[in-house]
């Protein structure tokens, strides 16, 4: 029952599901605040766009510091990282629910921020030392579907349990937070490397890989170039997914434009826009495709995450455009709402249809994620993918902020030729033009892959000699 590389299987089994459920976290904190940026800016006393730009600053905050905690990560003990991570953002998030001002709360998102980059980029060293390159795209799948899952319970939450209370809802997530800290006590400290093939036989027999990251490093790292383009990347896609946090927004002013009441609206908005997120589980297609293909030719998994960006443009754009007729009680309960909600699914053609392009669009765009994931893993030695990890989310930061605060610039400047909601179904629409640029440049990571692929190979094997 004892694995070679250390722990039992159920000790083994335990860590992953920590490290993958509580990366969805992260997802959580940042999904709260877009449904319930109308309440905040009305009790902070504040313009709207000011809240979302929060949203936008902490995306950035929160990549630029996950870049140090990776690099500090690829060098040391990861384990106690990631509980003084966890601790950092679990105390931004309360010290957020009873901000008496604007100041004060986007003081304590920031740190929450700060505390969130050690989660994803330490998180994702250890997870990629527990799973074997086999299974890397089908389990990174899980790692990706845990944080698309923490937004839509984000959005969900925020949106229903703060219709009422906005404070509420932080106040619940940050004692989540101090849960995940004492679930990270029970994990095993992972070694790194135990999860390469080359390594195995060394390590079995009570070997050390002591192989850390060192600034002399980090020209190398950037010297490969499908780390290139799977950081650049991150650039224009960011761009293209940081805003569609504004999606319940969209849905709240289309709500509101048929006659619901603000606390109605906001249900409905972050209902239909959680509805309209489902298809993030195929993420889990998009590993398997990504694992099956990439037995076949070193170029798989960056051909899967091409092909899925690029077809679903067109479904995002009919998300947007179909109009939706809403038929729920106003001012009733929140669960009466979503019943009218979920029974409009099967009543209302549009709101089938605009499911449909949605769950397509999410499946598509999903298999980016998993894909990403094993990628990085793929092409660095373990001491570098925390720190590469970092890097990509860094540039994602970017994107996601940019892509987060400039559609809400662009839906204001659009106001004067389309009224609502229809400005804020053109500014989303021309957002996820970002994601052809993305296709291409996965597509260019797929003529990269396989020298990058078999210089790890060959590198690692070389190690497992000397160890």
């Amino acid at each position: 029952m004892t694995t070679t590389s250390g722990g039992t299987r159920a000790h083994r089994l335990y860590s992953v599901v920590v490290f993958v459920l509580l990366a969805s976290l992260d997802n959580v904190a940042i999904g709260l605040v877009p449904p319930l940026y109308g309440p905040i800016a009305d009790s902070l006393d504040v313009p709207q766009r000011l809240v979302g730009l929060v949203t936008a600053v902490s995306f950035l905050v929160s990549a630029v510091a996950a870049v140090g905690w990776a690099y500090v990560g690829d060098r040391t003990n990861r384990k106690p990282l990631l509980m003084a991570g966890t601790l950092l953002w679990a105390a931004g998030t309360a010290g957020s629910a009873f901000a008496p001002g604007y100041p004060v709360f986007l003081s304590a998102q920031l740190v929450a921020a700060v505390g969130l980059g050690a989660v994803g980029s330490v998180g994702f060293s250890v997870v990629t030392d527990l799973i074997s390159p086999r299974r890397r795209g089908l389990v990174m799948s899980f790692w990706g579907l845990s944080q698309g899952i923490g937004t839509l319970a984000g959005t969900l939450v925020g949106g229903i349990l703060g219709a009422a209370d906005w404070r509420r809802p932080f106040l619940l997530l940050s004692l989540v937070g101090l849960a995940a800290t004492a679930a990270y006590l029970f994990t095993y400290d992972v070694r790194r490397g135990q999860s390469e093939p080359e390594l195995a036989g060394a390590l079995a027999h009570g070997a050390e890989y002591d192989y850390r990251i060192s600034r002399a490093d980090l020209p190398r790292i950037l010297d490969r170039r499908t780390n290139r383009w799977l950081v650049l990347q991150g650039l224009t896609a960011q761009a293209a997914f940081g805003s569609l946090v504004w999606l319940p927004v969209l849905f709240t002013e289309r709500a509101e434009d048929q006659g619901y009441s603000p606390a109605t609206a906001i249900v409905v908005g972050s209902v239909f826009a959680t509805l309209f997120q489902l298809g993030g589980v195929f993420s889990i297609v998009g590993g398997l495709a990504g694992d099956a293909l990439q037995r076949r030719t070193p170029r798989g998994r960056a051909l899967v995450a091409a092909i899925g960006i690029l077809a679903a443009v067109p479904f995002y754009l009919v998300l947007f455009f179909v109009p939706l007729r809403i038929d729920v009680p106003d001012g009733a309960g929140a669960g009466a709402v979503i019943g009218a909600v979920l029974a409009s699914v099967l009543t209302e053609p549009t709101v089938g249809l605009s499911l449909l392009a949605a769950v397509l669009a999410l499946a598509l765009t999903s298999a980016n994620s998993p894909n990403w994931f094993a990628l990085i893993a793929d092409v660095n030695p373990p001491e570098h993918r925390g720190t590469v990890y970092s890097l990509g989310n860094l540039v994602n930061g970017i994107g996601r902020a940019a892509g987060n605060g400039l559609v809400g610039v662009a839906i204001h400047a659009l106001r004067g030729a389309f009224p609502p909601p229809l400005n804020f179904a053109v500014g989303l629409a021309a957002f996820q033009l970002f994601f052809i640029p993305t296709g291409i440049m996965y597509w260019l990571a797929s003529r990269t892959s396989p020298r990058d692929i078999d210089n790890v190979h060959t590198l690692l094997h070389t190690r497992a000699e000397r160890l």
